[in-house]
C-alpha cells in the first residue's frame, strides 16, 4: 500500500503523465483514502498551471543592469563633485 511519503516521490510523474498503470491505481487508491494527499497534488497542479502561463521573457542581464547602476551613481558622484567645486 503507498503512503504519503510514496506519493510524494512519485508526484513529478504523476502530473508528468509517467507513471505505469501499477503505480496510478496504487496512486488513485491513495488519493481516495488521504486528503491531505489530494490537498498537495491539487496544489502542485495549480503551481503548474500557473508557471505554464507565465511568459517565457529571459530573466535581464544583471551584469548589464549592475554595469548601468555603477556608471549612473558615478555620474551622479561627478555630479555633486561639480556642484561642490562651484
Amino acid at each position: 500500500m503507498l503512503k504519503c511519503k510514496g506519493l510524494v516521490a512519485l508526484s513529478s510523474d504523476l502530473l508528468d503523465g509517467e507513471l505505469t498503470w501499477k503505480q496510478r491505481i496504487a496512486v488513485r487508491a491513495h488519493l481516495a483514502m488521504c486528503v491531505r494527499c489530494r490537498r498537495f497534488i491539487r496544489q502542485l497542479r495549480i503551481s503548474q498551471r500557473v508557471i505554464r502561463q507565465l511568459p517565457d521573457q529571459q530573466a535581464p542581464d544583471l551584469e548589464a543592469l549592475l554595469k548601468a547602476m555603477q556608471a549612473q551613481q558615478q555620474r551622479g558622484a561627478e555630479t555633486d563633485q561639480g556642484n561642490a567645486q562651484k
